[in-house]
């Protein structure tokens, strides 16, 4: 994916304060071997495009004051406490030959055909509906689909559970392994609670 940006030279508050009111957004590139690069961007144009899940978990090319200018990943989207309005944007530059952390978000398919529901008449919640990962760029899925087409009433799948792409692996956070979908039977309490204890050792 791609976005436009241009240089930024004065900053602070009130540079920043008079960019919003022309319809910019400040934002700032970080992280390789260079400097912090202060840019800005056009509010429509980065209002529409970090809404999109894929914007955030896509390795996206900046266009600098019309010239190709790298690679980066976004990492922070600051929002107005109740307007519609982004105030603030953090790029990190990333490099092709260098792993990144991030995060990608769950997409959880077949659930409506699983056995816990047809059978058993389940509700599957999901606790969680993204995961930290560590790949190259070039291995960065937009998403990682979870089947739940076999999951059965009163059934509990953690994050160990999913299946990650190739070049793709977990970061690790200690033994924590959250629960990712619980199949909860009405009337039933064993999957639930299992749910819950495994949600206190996070």
């Amino acid at each position: 994916m791609q976005f436009n940006a241009t240089s930024r030279g004065n900053k602070g508050t009130s540079a920043s304060r008079r960019l919003r009111r022309e319809g910019r957004v400040p934002a700032i590139v970080y992280g390789g071997n260079a400097e912090p690069l202060n840019i800005e961007l056009d509010h429509n144009e980065i209002y529409h495009a970090v809404r999109k899940e894929e914007f955030h978990a896509s390795i996206l090319d900046m266009q600098l004051d019309g010239k190709a200018a790298g690679t980066v990943l976004l990492r922070a989207v600051q929002w107005h406490p109740y307007k519609q309005q982004v105030l603030h944007v953090d790029f990190q530059r990333v490099s092709k030959s260098e792993r990144i952390t991030t995060k990608v978000p769950l997409h959880f398919i077949n659930g409506d055909v699983s056995p816990a529901v047809k059978l058993s008449a389940a509700v599957i919640t999901h606790p969680i509906t993204e995961i930290e990962i560590i790949c190259l760029p070039a291995d960065l899925p937009q998403a990682i689909e979870v089947d739940l087409a076999e999951m059965v009433g009163g059934a509990v799948l953690h994050v160990s559970d999913v299946k990650l792409p190739e070049g793709v692996t977990l970061t690790q956070h200690g033994d924590v392994n959250p629960v990712i979908a619980n199949a909860q039977v009405k009337g039933g309490g064993a999957a639930e609670a299992e749910g819950e204890g495994d949600a206190d050792t996070e």
